[in-house]
């Protein structure tokens, strides 16, 4: 079973997938966002290619751990895609998710180019991952 990663931001959703036995995530693309329901194609297309049978999508919470305006705005998205792909969505916590990414490509020395291309893929196999790790790799266990 795969699991899709999802980091929807403003700009771009940057997306990572899981392997089969739901243990790694990987970084694969970022979508240029445009509108809902071509953002949810892409998804859908991304889906159906890898045979997706779960979304995790990132919610930024606060610090304080309270929803603003962005979290409200991803658990729409989640909505959206729950009732247009038919697949379970779980929301994760993706507090500084972007910011750990973004300080591990500043110690590689990454150029500022290069970073701006893969921090969104990267940062949504962040999610990702730590959702994996939660539920153990089993990919069953989805009690968070």
């Amino acid at each position: 079973m795969r699991i899709l990663g999802l980091d929807p931001g403003e700009k771009r959703i940057g997306v990572a997938i899981s392997d089969a036995l739901g243990i790694t995530a990987q970084p694969l693309t970022s979508i240029q966002r445009s509108s809902l329901k071509a953002d949810i194609e892409a998804i859908r297309q991304i889906c159906e290619t890898y045979q997706v049978e779960h979304i995790v999508l990132g919610l930024p919470l606060n610090l304080n751990g309270s929803r603003g305006e962005k979290a409200a705005q991803s658990a729409k998205l989640a909505q959206e895609l729950k009732e247009h792909l038919s697949l379970e969505v779980t929301l994760w916590d993706e507090r500084l998710s972007t910011k750990a990414v973004q300080g591990v490509l500043l110690e590689a020395d990454t150029s500022r180019r290069k970073r701006k291309r893969v921090v969104d893929k990267l940062a949504a196999a962040y999610i990702l991952q730590g959702y994996l790790d939660r539920i153990g790799g089993s990919g069953t266990n989805r009690s968070v």
